[in-house]
This record gives structure tokens, C-alpha cells and sequence, in this order.
């Protein structure tokens, strides 16, 4: 950490996210200006001489010929997590370390891997990680009327509840790596502004030509399904399954391999709206 401290350090702040405190420096004040995108939704501006986590940028810019270009860093504490030329691929990976950092520490708040989209007060809650095809149906729902939570956390409180966690949708082309941000708001979507219980779980994955035939499962199967995407599970178990738990407690849990989502999304919430 000593290394990276002497490295020179031009401009800096600290916010907090869930009660979890960053730190923010760079090489050069230009980042202040770049960064703003990149933080997580809810965030404070702080005054902290302590932070859970210093993340340090150096922007690297042109080089002493001009046709030589220095790379850009990124550190998180004392380990470096990313080096590109492209200064945007230093900030979007900030952005991905900062808010999986901040859910698996948080004290307060369970974080599931997951799509979240509301209906008729209560929330459907799709675990899973990258590739399972969440931010693709999680789209399609709110195109058919749902409220918009998230497209990769689910967070809960200790009773359950679950809320908005914010930002634009990551549309990935089928057979391509490279992800699209897209504002629900163009698509004619709302987002969420407040916490509603759990009223439907649905373990799945798209897989092309397939039919929705789902099968039903426990509310100990419902638990399991989600404690295996939670990101603090490790860290604080007993805190994730007491919240886990209770955010099952009056919901139902289907699994099933998916087809189309477009052509799912209006079943889904047409489902909902009879359980409730």
C-alpha cells in the first residue's frame, strides 16, 4: 500500500453506499469529472479519514511521443485490478468492483444476484449470474407493465423486503461478451421507489425453443436457490438466511428452463396478479 501511496495523488473523495465507506483518488483532477457515472445509485458524499476500501486511478493519457499513449490503472487497496488503454474500461470496472464490494460487505442489507421487478405491490424476484438471461426478461417484464427494481441485485432488509436497486439495463447480444446499458425509460419503463415484499421466485435460465413448464418448489428449495446466489453468504450466513427466509415466507418459487422472454413476460405477470 506504501507503493501505491507514493505514486502521486492529485484529487479524491469518499462516499458511502449502505453504510459501507469508499475512497476515490486520482492522479489527475480530470477523474472527478469522469467518475460520476460510475457510482452506485444512492450514494452520499462523505467526510472520511477511514474507508473500507480505497480505490486509487491513474489516467494515463499521452505519452512523451505521439504516437505512444501511457495505460490507464486501477487499485483497489494495494492490488491492481485494471490496466487498458481505454480510460472507460478503468471506470466500468470500478463501477462493477465498487457495487460487488459494497454488497458483500454491507451491514445491513442481504445482496442476491438477481433481476427484481415489481407488480401489483409485491416483487418477482429472478436469481442468477451472467448469461442466465435475467436482464433479458427482466426487460420484457417491465415493457408488459412492471415497476423496475433491478437488473443484478435483489436487496433485502431483515424482514424481507426488498428494494430498488437502480440502474440502467445491461443488454447483452446473443454470442457477444460486450453489454449495452439501457435507461428503462426508453423503453417506457418506471422504476421502483420503495421497498415491497417478495411474492414470486422464479429459478430459471433461457434456453431457445424451450416451453415455460414450471415446476413448483419448497419455500427450504426457495431459500437454497437464492442463499446460492447471495454474495454475502459466506461472510455473514446467519444474517442472509434469517432475511432469506422471511422474504420467501409468503411467495411462491417456480423452476424451469425458459424460452422467449417477450413471450413469457405477460404469463408472469398475468400469474401474479391471480396469487395476489
Amino acid at each position: 500500500m506504501e507503493k501505491v501511496d507514493r505514486l502521486g495523488w492529485a484529487a479524491g473523495f469518499s462516499l458511502r453506499s449502505y453504510g459501507v465507506r469508499i475512497g476515490i483518488r486520482f492522479n489527475d483532477p480530470q477523474g472527478l469529472n469522469l467518475v460520476s457515472e460510475f457510482l452506485p445509485h444512492g450514494h452520499e458524499i462523505v467526510n472520511a479519514p477511514i474507508v473500507d476500501r480505497l480505490y486509487s486511478i491513474i489516467i494515463g493519457g499521452a505519452g512523451p511521443r505521439a504516437n505512444v499513449r501511457r495505460f490507464n490503472l486501477l487499485y483497489a487497496d494495494h492490488v491492481r485490478i485494471a490496466r487498458s488503454i481505454d480510460v472507460t474500461e478503468i471506470f466500468e470496472r470500478l463501477e462493477s468492483d465498487l457495487r460487488l464490494f459494497v454488497a458483500e460487505v454491507a451491514r445491513h442489507r442481504v445482496f442476491v444476484h438477481a433481476g427484481v421487478v415489481g407488480w401489483k405491490g409485491k416483487a418477482i424476484i429472478i436469481p442468477g449470474r451472467s448469461y442466465s438471461g435475467k436482464s433479458t426478461l427482466v426487460s420484457e417484464l417491465v415493457k408488459a407493465g412492471a415497476t423496475y427494481y433491478s437488473d443484478e441485485y435483489a436487496v433485502f432488509d431483515s424482514r424481507g423486503r426488498v428494494y430498488p436497486f437502480p440502474k440502467p439495463i445491461e443488454m447483452r447480444h446473443t454470442g457477444e461478451y460486450k453489454q449495452t446499458k439501457v435507461d428503462v425509460e426508453d423503453f417506457g419503463g418506471k422504476t421502483a421507489t420503495k421497498a415491497i415484499p417478495v411474492g414470486m421466485v422464479m429459478v430459471t435460465e433461457y434456453k431457445a425453443g424451450a416451453r415455460w413448464k414450471p415446476r413448483q418448489l419448497s419455500g427450504g428449495q426457495a431459500v437454497l436457490a437464492l442463499l446460492a446466489n447471495t454474495v454475502s453468504a459466506r461472510r455473514q450466513p446467519e444474517k442472509a438466511l434469517g432475511a432469506l427466509q422471511k422474504a420467501v415466507a409468503d411467495a411462491s418459487t417456480l423452476k424451469g428452463i425458459r424460452g422467449e422472454a417477450e413471450v413469457l413476460a405477460p404469463s408472469i405477470l398475468a400469474r401474479m396478479e391471480k396469487n395476489t
